[in-house]
């Protein structure tokens, strides 16, 4: 069995697209469908149903999927057994803390794929780093951008709260809500002073850093957040997503890497990543 066509297959099931998986591989896409019909061909089975928006695996397709991987993990440790060692190359990614970590982990899975012979470390975005993934209000002027990811801003909400009943949340209705703070965070930052303005205040029930630690509060009923629209944030059965009338908050996330000197190798590749998710 074609181990590339393994590959192939496993990259369109995760990304949902034949066109994703061909800008992941690098490769064209007619090479990719050639080699998954090459695949169902040997298999006998169909392993992609097509659709408008893209592909998604049939039975057939989910019961090869583990298998598949596993096949190749088990191929790439057995180059990695008798292959020689190869010198570690020091890389330190700065990362503020409200990435979301589903899209944060394939990114940092894919850039590691393609720079095997990087030491990466991860650090705060204010320490001294090859690159930093930040929101474009801690821009400096001594760096590049690459935009990556364009967030708006909802709020979470328990469901048990009568707010959740609203299909438009106004500034009036946070008045004496139970509130899960989360700082930093530009878009509370432009939110509380617009609310300081109104007089409307909210019951601070929690303060936290991650979003994730805000969506847990929120589904344990504990208060209302304000959360970028972070797709996997949004698929939580046990939280009701609405967005506010009186103001439209976004953000801008990318790649920042320094001026002054050519990039790296691992830059080059993490700006080529950072392409594929803007």
């Amino acid at each position: 069995m074609n181990l590339k066509a393994l590959n192939y297959f496993v990259a369109v099931l995760e990304r949902g697209s034949i066109s994703a998986a061909a800008k992941h591989c690098y490769i064209a896409q007619p090479s990719i469908s050639a080699a998954i019909g090459a695949l169902e061909s040997e298999l006998g089975v169909q392993l992609f149903a097509r659709h408008g928006k893209g592909v998604s695996a049939t039975d057939a397709g989910m019961r090869l999927y583990p298998l598949a991987k596993r096949l190749l993990n088990e191929s790439k440790a057995i180059q990695s057994l008798f292959s020689k060692p190869e010198t570690q190359v020091p890389f330190r990614l700065g990362l503020i803390r409200s990435l979301g970590v589903s899209r944060m982990s394939m990114l940092l899975k894919d850039f590691t794929a393609a720079c095997p012979d990087m030491d990466l470390t991860l650090v705060e975005p204010s320490e001294e780093c090859d690159g930093r993934i930040i929101t474009t209000a801690d821009l400096t002027p001594n760096e590049s951008f690459q935009a990556m990811w364009h967030d708006t801003y909802l709020l979470a909400i328990p469901p048990a709260l009568s707010l959740a009943l609203k299909s438009s949340i106004r500034l009036e209705d946070l008045q004496g809500q139970p509130f899960i703070h989360r700082a930093p965070c530009e878009a509370l930052t432009s939110l509380q002073q617009l609310l300081d303005m109104e007089g409307i205040k909210m019951q601070v029930r929690a303060r936290i850093q991650t979003i994730e630690y805000a969506v847990g509060l929120v589904a344990a009923g504990l208060g209302i957040a304000l959360v970028p629209a972070i797709p996997a944030l949004l698929d939580q059965q046990d939280i009701v997503f609405r967005p506010l009338a009186d103001i439209d908050l976004k953000r801008t996330v990318g790649l920042a890497l320094p001026l002054g000197h050519p990039p790296t190798p691992q830059q080059r590749q993490l700006v080529a990543l950072c392409r594929q998710c803007h």
